[in-house]
C-alpha cells in the first residue's frame, strides 16, 4: 500500500500564514523575514490571511474536494529546532469536517487517485546542515520559511506502484502551477513523503526526499526493502525512515507518531472560520479554465493534434503564451511552433526567465511563415535571436539574412553543387525516388535552411527525371 502527504506552499500569496511577514523568503538574508507573530512570541495574536483560504479552497474544488461549512484550526505540539513556537498552527478533522477539503479524487492513467483531506498550515523553518564530518556537523536554523502558507494534502493509499506515484506528482503539480496558486519548481515549494506498507507490516514512511525522481526510488527501495524483512520473518517496525540521496536508500529515523501524540488542541487565538456559500461561489468562477478543459478546446475548436494539446495545456508558461499568440487562423501553426522549436530553447526557469519572446512575436513570426518569407527551418534560427534580443521578427530576418530564397537560378546553382558531390545519393534517387529528401536535405544545409524546399525537390525531381 502507497499513500502520500504532499506539502505545497502557496508561492503566489504576499503575506505569510497569520501575519504580514513575506510568504516568498528566498530572497532575503537568513532570519530577516520575520516577526514576533511568526516566531511565537509571548502576548502575540495570530490573524488569518484570508487569501490564503480563498487559494487553498480552489486546489480543493480542483482536486474534486468537498468544503466544509467552517474551519478550524489547531496546535499541533512538539519540539523541533526549525518550530520556534513549539507547535505548529495546523487543521485537523478533530470535531467532524473542518480542514479546507475532503474526499476529492484525481485519475491518473485511469485510475482515481482518493484525496482524504487537504489542510492548511504554516510551514517550519528550515534546517541548513554545514561541516565536512559527523564530528564536524553543525545545524543552522534559517526562520526566514516560518509562517509560510502551506497546503498539505493527504491522499489515500490508492497507488499501485511507485511509477503511478510520479505520474500523479507531476498532474498535481501542473494543476497546482495551472491554478496560478503556486510555483511547484521553486526550491522546497512542493514537498512529498510517502508511506508505504505491504500486507502484514506496519507503515512506514519515508521524508527528506528532494525530488519527484527520488521519491519514486525510495518507495521501491522501501517495498524490496519491507518484503526481504517479511521473507525473513522479521517485523517490519513502524517508523519514520528518511532517504540517504548518496547511498540510494532509507535509513532509520525515529518512531512513528500517531496523532494522540502531537496533543492536539483547538487553536484559541483563532476563531472558527464560517464558509459563506456566496464567496465559495465566487472563488468557484474564478478558477481558471481546467488543463482537460484547455485540451479538449485545443483540439476541437482549432483541429490541434492531441499529443500536442495535452503538451501544451499542462504547462501554464506555454500555454499563457499560446493564448495571447493566437487567433482563429493561426492557432495550430503557434502550437507547433511551441511545441516542436520554443520547448527546446527555453527548457528551464532561467531561460524562461531570461527570454525576451513575446506572444506578438511567435504571432508575427508565424505570419511570415504563412505567408512564403521565411522557411520552417530559418524560423527555429529566428526564434533564437528573438529570444535573445527582443528585436521585431521582421528587423532579425533582414538583418540576420534568414528571409527564404525563392530564386530558381540561385537554388538551381546550389543544386548542381550537391549533385556534383553527392553521385552515389544521385544514383540511389533515380532507383528510389523516395531517397530524393537526403538531397533536399544536402540543399538545405548549404542554404542553412533558407531555400525554399518546394521549389527545390521540383527542380530536383526535373534533373534527375523522377
Amino acid at each position: 500500500m502507497i499513500g502520500l502527504e504532499i506539502h505545497c506552499q502557496l508561492t503566489k500569496l504576499e503575506s505569510k500564514l497569520f501575519c504580514t511577514c513575506k510568504a516568498n523568503y528566498r530572497s532575503f538574508e537568513p532570519n530577516t523575514n520575520i516577526c514576533p507573530v511568526c516566531m511565537g512570541m509571548p502576548g502575540t495574536l495570530p490573524r488569518l490571511n484570508k487569501k490564503a483560504v480563498e487559494k487553498a479552497t480552489m486546489i480543493a474544488m480542483a482536486l474534486n474536494c468537498k468544503t466544509p461549512q467552517k474551519l478550524g484550526f489547531f496546535r499541533k505540539n512538539y519540539f523541533y529546532p526549525d518550530l520556534p513556537k513549539n507547535y505548529q498552527i495546523t487543521q485537523l478533522n478533530l470535531y467532524g469536517p473542518t480542514s479546507i477539503g475532503e474526499q476529492g479524487k484525481v485519475s491518473v492513467e485511469g485510475k482515481d487517485i482518493r484525496i482524504r483531506r487537504i489542510q492548511l498550515e504554516e510551514d517550519p523553518g528550515r534546517l541548513i546542515y554545514e561541516g565536512a564530518s559527523e564530528k564536524t556537523a553543525i545545524t543552522l536554523v534559517d526562520y526566514n520559511r516560518a509562517g509560510t502558507p502551506l497546503v498539505e494534502i493527504v491522499t489515500e493509499p490508492d497507488f499501485d506502484n511507485p511509477r503511478q506515484v510520479r505520474i500523479f506528482l507531476n498532474v498535481l503539480s501542473d494543476l497546482l502551477e495551472n491554478l496560478d496558486v503556486a510555483d511547484p519548481s521553486l526550491e522546497g515549494a512542493m514537498r512529498a513523503d510517502a508511506n508505504v506498507s505491504i500486507e502484514g507490516g506496519n507503515r512506514v514512511e519515508v521524508k527528506n526526499i528532494g525530488s519527484f525522481h527520488d521519491l519514486e526510488k525510495a518507495i521501491h527501495f522501501e517495498l524490496t526493502r519491507q518484503s526481504s524483512l517479511k521473507e525473513r520473518a522479521i517485523e517490519i517496525a513502524q517508523e519514520t525512515r528518511h532517504w540517504d540521496d548518496k547511498r540510494k536508500i532509507t535509513i532509520s529515523s525515529r518512531s512513528k507518531e500517531e496523532d494522540q501524540d502531537y496533543r492536539y488542541i483547538l487553536e484559541g487565538d483563532i476563531p472558527w472560520v464560517l464558509m459563506n456559500e456566496k464567496s465559495l461561489e465566487i472563488w468557484r468562477k474564478n478558477m481558471p479554465e481546467s488543463i482537460s478543459s484547455k485540451k479538449e478546446r485545443y483540439v476541437t475548436k482549432y483541429s490541434i493534434p492531441a499529443q500536442v494539446a495535452d503538451v501544451l495545456s499542462s504547462d501554464k508558461f506555454y500555454s499563457d503564451l499560446f493564448e495571447q499568440a493566437h487567433n482563429e487562423s493561426n492557432a495550430k501553426e503557434i502550437a507547433n511552433l511551441i511545441t516542436t522549436d520554443l520547448m527546446g530553447l527555453v527548457d528551464t526557469r532561467e531561460k524562461r526567465e531570461q527570454s525576451k519572446l513575446t506572444p506578438q512575436h511567435l504571432s508575427d513570426l508565424v505570419s511570415m511563415i504563412n505567408s512564403g518569407k521565411v522557411t520552417r527551418s530559418s524560423a527555429k534560427n529566428a526564434l533564437q535571436e528573438i529570444i535573445k534580443s527582443g528585436k521585431s521578427v521582421s528587423e532579425i530576418i533582414s538583418t540576420t539574412g534568414l528571409a527564404k530564397i525563392s530564386d530558381e537560378s540561385e537554388i538551381e546553382k546550389i543544386i548542381e553543387q550537391v549533385i556534383n558531390e553527392e553521385k552515389t545519393a544521385v544514383t540511389q534517387a533515380k532507383e528510389n525516388p523516395q531517397t530524393i529528401n537526403y538531397l533536399v536535405g544536402k540543399v538545405m544545409q548549404k542554404t542553412k535552411g533558407k531555400a525554399d524546399p518546394t521549389i527545390t525537390l521540383n527542380i530536383f525531381k526535373k534533373k534527375l527525371g523522377i
